[in-house]
């Protein structure tokens, strides 16, 4: 099933950035630096198998699918939230985890093509070596958020703020630029919100 049929609302099928950057072949095939060779060879025995890392097979709980806290949830005491009906909370809270996730997976995406695009258009074989890796590790972070949501049931498209974000990291024709927008800024945003997360559980229920 596509995970097109779980978003709530009309998507279209793709996005397109367009784009203009030079593709490099590097004809010197040096012994390069041995800091990024080392990585790439780290990358190359270090795989994992999103498939079979992960036990698949167990059930969320579909009115909690992550186990968060009630707090986590960033209008947990507004009053328009406390006026709902214990249903409606549960599906609140069901929707911005799907919708938290769903972000996090097209993040992952846009990563995935910004390593490819980094993959192409870095000059030398020991950078296009090591990106290469990046390019695998990203393809498995979207494929293990795809089957997460997937557990979900619920799915959300790619928000306007960060479609606008990944946007730009894509069309720059500077492959350093597309890699700090990648490092720093898309990757940046998602340790944020993983750390935001841990710290409001961590505060919330200091035993757990």
């Amino acid at each position: 099933m596509s995970l097109k049929d779980l978003y709530p609302i009309d998507t279209p099928d793709h996005h397109d950035v367009m784009n203009r950057f030079a593709t490099r072949f590097d004809w010197r095939f040096d012994d390069g630096r041995q800091s990024l060779l080392g990585l790439y060879e780290k990358g190359k025995r270090k795989q994992w198998n999103a498939v079979e890392r992960i036990d698949w097979s167990l059930e969320l709980d579909p009115e909690n699918p992550q186990q968060l806290p009630p707090q986590v949830l960033p209008i947990n005491d507004a009053p328009c939230f406390l006026k709902l009906s214990p249903a409606r909370q549960i599906e609140v809270r069901r929707n911005h985890q799907a919708w938290t996730n769903s972000q996090f997976l097209h993040g992952e995406q846009g990563a995935l093509l910004c390593a490819a695009k980094i993959v192409q258009s870095v000059p030398d074989l020991d950078s296009k070596f090591y990106a290469a890796t990046q390019v695998m590790d990203e393809a498995r972070h979207v494929e293990a958020y795809k089957n997460l949501m997937h557990k979900f049931g619920i799915a959300w498209p790619m928000s306007k703020p960060l479609q606008s974000l990944l946007d730009q990291v894509l069309e720059d024709e500077r492959w350093d630029m597309t890699y700090l927008g990648m490092q720093v800024v898309i990757e940046g945003l998602a340790l944020a919100a993983f750390a935001w997360c841990a710290i409001r559980h961590k505060t919330r229920w200091p035993s757990r």
